[in-house]
């Protein structure tokens, strides 16, 4: 049996990227321009969970990355972050444009963002909520900011000095805080489409989500993320679905489907396995519940039959 997905943290991304290594940074902190090349392919293509938070900022190029199963569309001034625990694959380059890639990688350890007086991951859950992506387009005047704080993170990154650390890690803490403003503009004005989103809605929302990315695989009762909440499960609901359209038992449905067709497309455990590491009863409760989500069998979806995946 093989795990799930490939674990990568900011040591082996050093390694894929071929960077050189700072000892004081080894595992806190990463950042490399990549143009690309033919050894990347095989990375590229690769299910990756990463667990530090990655920034990718296109210069240029096109393609198009999964993250979490979901399809975003990267191009040129395009910003796409991934919080710890995501699970990405490049599944689609444009070739006319694959000599022209040219990404900047950035990635942070969950240690060294503690340390950063800013909660990326609560932008981060507000900003998929509100606009149903982990990715924005910059401007040009942000692109240029952008751009001259990676420079200035890069030659860091690269010095001997002995203060690199702290001078990044308050670098970094600046840089959040722009791309926090940038995002926090964006979701503004989808939430202003959304009246029937409120603060209030939209913290319980961020809580829940957290809550539901935590315990999905042995929690599936909207009883037990209200309890958790201090709310019942009734006024939970309401919330949830007047700030994101969904209900409470889809979002949860949502992650455990994505974990089920992570484990099927990306690992060879049998499916028996997936149905006890997922928590249910039996193998039958788990055929009918994936096919009713997909309109598939969990056998069909592992031998490539659902074709719009």
């Amino acid at each position: 049996m093989t795990n799930s997905f490939h674990e990568l943290d900011i040591r082996s991304l050093r390694g894929v990227f071929d960077v050189r290594d700072n000892e004081n940074l080894s595992d806190a902190f990463f950042i490399s321009e990549q143009r690309y090349e033919e050894r990347m392919e095989a990375f590229m293509k690769e299910p990756c969970r990463f667990n530090c938070y990655l920034a990718l900022f296109c210069i240029d190029g096109d393609f198009t990355i999964e993250i979490n199963l979901k399809p975003v569309r990267v191009r040129k001034n395009s910003l796409v972050i991934c919080i710890p625990g995501s699970i990405c694959r490049v599944s689609e380059v444009d070739m006319d444009k694959l000599g022209r890639l040219d990404i900047v990688v950035v990635a942070v350890s969950k240690e060294l963002m503690s340390t950063i007086r800013f909660d990326f991951n609560s932008l981060f859950n507000e900003s998929v909520a509100a606009i149903d992506t982990p990715c924005i387009t910059l401007d040009e005047e942000n692109h240029a900011i952008c751009k001259r704080y990676f420079e200035l993170a890069e030659a860091l990154y690269h010095s001997e000095n002995s203060a690199s650390r702290d001078a990044l890690r308050y670098l970094a803490s600046s840089i959040f805080y722009l791309l926090g403003s940038i995002w926090t503009s964006q979701i503004k004005d989808a939430q202003e489409r959304n009246p029937r989103r409120t603060p209030r809605s939209q913290t319980i929302l961020d809580g829940f989500l957290k809550l539901v990315a935590e315990y999905h695989n042995s929690e599936r009762k909207v009883a037990f993320y209200a309890d958790k909440l201090c709310l019942t499960p009734k006024y939970l609901s309401k919330l949830v679905k007047n700030a994101s359209g969904r209900s409470a038992p889809e979002w949860i449905d949502s992650f455990v489907i994505l974990e089920a067709k992570n484990m099927l497309k990306y690992s060879d455990m049998p499916i028996k396995e997936i149905v006890y590491l997922l928590h249910f009863p039996n193998q039958s409760v788990f055929y009918k519940f994936f096919k009713m989500h997909t309109g598939l069998t969990p056998s069909d979806y592992r031998t490539g039959k659902d074709k719009s995946f």
